[in-house]
This record gives C-alpha cells, sequence and structure tokens, in this order.
C-alpha cells in the first residue's frame, strides 16, 4: 500500500492500521476508497477495493493467493510469505492502474 500513499488520500496510519482513500467522491459523498491494511491478532488483513469493482483483476491469481481470501476484496495472512507478498504487490499495482484508467485517481 505504501508505495501509492503519495497519490492516495491517508486517511488511517497508525502501527496497527493503514487506510488510503482516493479523491474521487461517490454518490454517498464519500471517497472512494482504495484499500488498506490491518493488523489483527492472529492474522494481517490486506484490503484491495480494486478488485472488488473490477473482479476480473483476480483472473491470474495464483490458487494459493485464492486461498488467502477472504470475502470479495480481503486476504489475509497468518505468516510471512515473500512469494504472495510480491503477488499481492502486483495485484495491487494492476488496481492502482484500473483506478487510474476509470479516472479515480
Amino acid at each position: 500500500m505504501l508505495p501509492y500513499s503519495a497519490d492516495l488520500s491517508t486517511t488511517l496510519d497508525t502501527v496497527d492500521q493503514l487506510s488510503l482513500d482516493t479523491t474521487h467522491v461517490m454518490k454517498n459523498k464519500k471517497a472512494l476508497w482504495f484499500g488498506g491494511v490491518q493488523v489483527k491478532k492472529n492474522y494481517v488483513s490486506y484490503h484491495l477495493m480494486p478488485v472488488y469493482l473490477n473482479p476480473a483483476l483476480l483472473d491470474d491469481i495464483s490458487t494459493e493467493l485464492k486461498k488467502r481470501r477472504q470475502g470479495k476484496s480481503c486476504f489475509n495472512f497468518k505468516a510471512i510469505d515473500p512469494a504472495l507478498f510480491r503477488e499481492l504487490a502486483e495485484l495491487t499495482k494492476a488496481g492502482f492502474e484500473y483506478y487510474k484508467r476509470e479516472g479515480y485517481i
């Protein structure tokens, strides 16, 4: 998430949470959420909203990353996994580029 914070609005930045919004205002008068990270007691949640708006972004993800998926746009991790983190970084980049193409950023 941090590589995109310069182009997005940081709405929460604490020891255990990071949340990033776009400047795009939706019909409900709230900013469109890009995503965030939450450190919980037994795992870390990585939320990536572009995959909710464009599920096709998930078409090529690995089975291993699919196993980490919770709901439509959240991935949970209990351990550090460099390979999955690299894949998640690529998915985040694709999501950021999708938001840019759509004019949300």
